[in-house]
């Protein structure tokens, strides 16, 4: 019987590859026979692009009106009006109108647990659901940690700092302790590496030193390679577009690495 791991991808720098990550991270898992939810938690509705649905701002039903229902303990829409489906994966989209939905979030009482209340009853029908979050650490990513096993930290070496980390894993301890008590953190993914550069090298061997005795660093890192947005802009996979590039061998290499960790 079908219990979903959630994971949250979450990091508030911006160009750190959240969505990528989700996006191919949910093929691969379904190449492994999983069946998987990906949850568009971002007002900027990147995954929903990535996914196909090229005008979010025209979609009938979005993450905004299922969160003001259950904010509003009205009757949900039917899963067929939300949920866009690819093969073994679904997708609940999102749009501008979420960030609405954030500022009606600090008047609802309890309302950093919405997404897991929507969430929890959908956990039987997947193996795995995966959060993509806006780059900040407001009220949505609260609410996506509240709702999630585990949390998976992509990091750009270009654009790593110690503080910015320092930041997530204070507001990750701050949930499991106040709201989420079984969150972990699954690991911190190496993005956009150029591993022949001394940048590259010297941000692993830091990030290695300031966590690597806390915080599994996956041993899967994502290659930089201009494929990954070519095949963004044409709504694909880096599996489908391109499937044998390195980019997807790391995507798969990361797949098998959270099912055999017990993801």
């Amino acid at each position: 019987m079908r219990h979903a791991t959630t994971i949250t991808v979450a990091n508030q720098k911006g160009g750190t590859g959240k969505t990528t990550t989700a996006y191919n991270l949910a093929y691969a898992l379904s190449n492994e026979e999983k069946k998987v939810l990906l949850v568009d938690f971002d007002p900027q509705g990147n995954l929903t692009l990535c996914f196909g649905i090229e005008q979010p701002d025209k979609l009938d039903v979005s993450m905004f009106n299922i969160m003001n229902a259950v904010m509003g303990d009205e009757p949900l829409p039917s899963p067929d009006q939300y949920l866009h489906s690819q093969g073994n994966i679904d997708l609940i989209p999102s749009n501008i109108e979420l960030s609405v939905a954030e500022m009606n979030l600090r008047d609802e009482m309890g309302g950093e647990k919405t997404l897991a209340a929507l969430l929890e009853p959908m956990k039987m029908q997947y193996d795995f659901i995966i959060i993509d979050t806006n780059p900040s650490l407001g009220l949505l990513t609260i609410n996506a940690l509240a709702a999630s096993d585990s949390v998976l930290i992509p990091v750009n070496p270009q654009l790593w700092s110690a503080t910015g980390l320092t930041q997530l894993l204070n507001i990750i301890v701050k949930v499991k302790k106040r709201i989420n008590p079984r969150i972990s953190i699954e690991g911190i993914l190496m993005t956009m590496c150029d591993v022949r550069t001394n940048l590259y090298k010297e941000a692993f061997r830091l990030i290695e030193d300031y966590y690597g005795d806390r915080i599994r660093i996956f041993e899967t890192q994502i290659p930089l390679s201009v494929k990954v947005g070519e095949a963004n802009f044409y709504s694909q996979s880096i599996m489908e577009f391109h499937p044998k590039s390195k980019v997807a061998g790391a995507y798969q290499g990361l797949a098998k690495e959270l099912i055999n960790h017990g993801g």
